[in-house]
């Protein structure tokens, strides 16, 4: 751990110190210019790009893009990410993951609630809660509507209390005073929903953007349901969060967010959402109707800032946070079903279908397994359980000596050491969701076909292609003489 970033502008403060934030001083419309904008910058990992002037707005109203994404810092690609969560800028991916897999062992650490946080500056309630004073953005040319969440934690909370649950999902505006959002009902949101519709009550909610840094992340991992998202930060970091009670309903949110909207969502009003470019790369789908989000109170930080994904082709947030965390989820899942596993790593570039898993290369001594294709079949199965296997469409199993976070390491051992037929594992029936564009309607509605590779080496030494790569071949008194002959050159 480096330091625990309680609010979005000391990540933003961070990030300026590695030169990873850009200022744009000239005016950009919410209409596709500020989506753009954001997406030029993700696809070429640029500073992340901070509007300090939005056409139409008031001064002070700023637009924050790619919070998250792949960081221009030389040397620290994965910077936003290991920033947000407490660890040093240049942290190796797969560091990332083996700190939260670890926090998921440990007792959770509830948050405090203090009297007053900077989320409160401003309070509008009444007539005075519309959306309509904030840069609302059309990210992508082809959305159903002007998108106000991309990177913000919704707050429901069970009828009883006993579970508050942090998740993030799109959420669209309808108008100054309405939202509109998938509530899906295998989702925590919806099994939260149902809860409250049960009750015929309408269910509270607060929409936090601006939150810090580490909140998106956590509602983005997918944590068993019933595990409150607060608590889990807490034991990641050895601290409690510090959240403000909300104004107009009874839910907790984090003190330092630029922005939280507060309300209830309608249990028999929907309105048309969507379709909206999305993390696999596409503009896919068309608008369906999903519960209406009634907004009762707005509070905000002086000087806002709005932070705003442009989901699509990778690497953005979508594959940073959710599968940095998910790979963290599958680590310990895997891990905790006594697989001997040493990484698991859900591929950015893939937009999140391709789940890599490496093991030991005494995995024969560590496991009851006796063949790579047994020891194949199992991790897939386990990695395909929910909620990590929501996501992912394939599965990848390596020795150790391949670094799953380099693509180089990963194409070279998928083309080498998994034979073109015997090597697949073709697992039938998994549940698939339509953001995966390659399956057929019957797919979407009945399951679809998943597949894991078998990219293991023979275990036997004898029996083991041997690498030529230079710190595989060459002793390490060979690689330390070769190198000090480059540099005396």
């Amino acid at each position: 751990m480096t330091k625990h970033l309680t609010s979005l502008r000391d990540h933003l403060a961070a990030l300026d110190e590695l030169g990873d934030v850009r200022e744009l001083h000239a005016p950009a419309d919410t209409h596709l210019e500020i989506g753009a904008v954001i997406r030029r910058s993700a696809e070429n990992r640029d500073p992340a790009p901070l509007f300090t002037a939005v056409k139409g707005y008031a001064p002070g109203f700023r637009v924050l893009g790619a919070p998250a994404a792949l960081s221009s810092a030389p040397g620290a690609p994965w910077a936003r990410v290991a920033l947000s969560l407490g660890l040093d800028a240049a942290a190796h991916p797969l560091d990332i993951v083996e700190e939260l897999a670890a926090a998921r062992g440990r007792e959770p650490i509830a948050p405090v609630v203090v009297d007053r946080g900077p989320c409160q500056e401003n309070v509008l309630l009444g007539e005075d809660a519309t959306l309509d004073a904030f840069p609302v953005p059309l990210i992508h040319d082809g959305d159903g509507g002007r998108y106000i969440n991309t990177w913000g934690a919704i707050v429901v909370r069970t009828p009883d209390g006993s579970w508050t649950n942090w998740s993030i999902a799109r959420v669209m505006m309808i108008d100054g005073r309405r939202m509109a959002g998938m509530v899906r009902p295998l989702q925590d949101v919806g099994k939260i929903f149902k809860l409250w519709r049960d009750r015929g009550e309408p269910m509270p909610f607060a929409l936090v953007q601006g939150a810090e840094p580490a909140v998106p992340f956590a509602c983005g991992m997918g944590l068993p349901s019933g595990t409150d998202e607060a608590g889990y930060l807490g034991a990641h970091f050895g601290e409690p969060l510090e959240l403000v009670r909300c104004k107009t309903v009874d839910l907790d949110v984090p003190a330092t967010a630029e922005i939280v909207i507060e309300g209830h969502v309608s249990l028999d009003e929907t309105a048309p959402e969507g379709p909206m470019g999305e993390y696999a790369g596409y503009l896919t789908g068309k608008a369906n109707p999903w519960p209406v989000f009634h907004i009762s109170a707005i509070t905000h930080r002086d000087d806002p800032i709005l932070p705003v994904v442009s989901a699509g082709k990778p690497v953005e947030e979508d594959h940073t946070a959710v599968g940095t965390t998910y790979s963290a989820e599958a680590l310990h899942q895997l891990r905790a079903a006594g697989l001997p596993v040493t990484a698991a790593w859900i591929v950015p570039e893939s937009a999140i279908n391709l789940l890599a898993v490496t093991v030991p290369r005494d995995w024969r001594e560590r496991s009851a397994f006796t063949s790579t294709r047994m020891l194949t079949r199992a991790i897939a199965h386990q990695a395909l359980r929910p909620k990590v296997g929501y996501w992912i469409t394939r599965i990848m199993v390596l020795d150790d000596d391949i670094d799953p976070t380099d693509l180089r390491d990963l194409m070279w051992a998928f083309h080498t050491r998994s034979h073109p037929t015997r090597g697949q594992i073709v697992i039938e029936d998994q549940k698939v969701t339509p953001l995966h564009v390659v399956y057929s309607p019957e797919e979407l509605a009945e399951g679809g076909a998943k597949i894991a590779y078998d990219c293991l080496l023979h275990p036997d030494e004898d029996k083991r292609a041997r690498s030529t790569a230079f710190k595989d071949n060459f002793s390490t008194d060979i690689q330390a003489r070769a190198l000090a002959i480059w540099e005396n050159r």
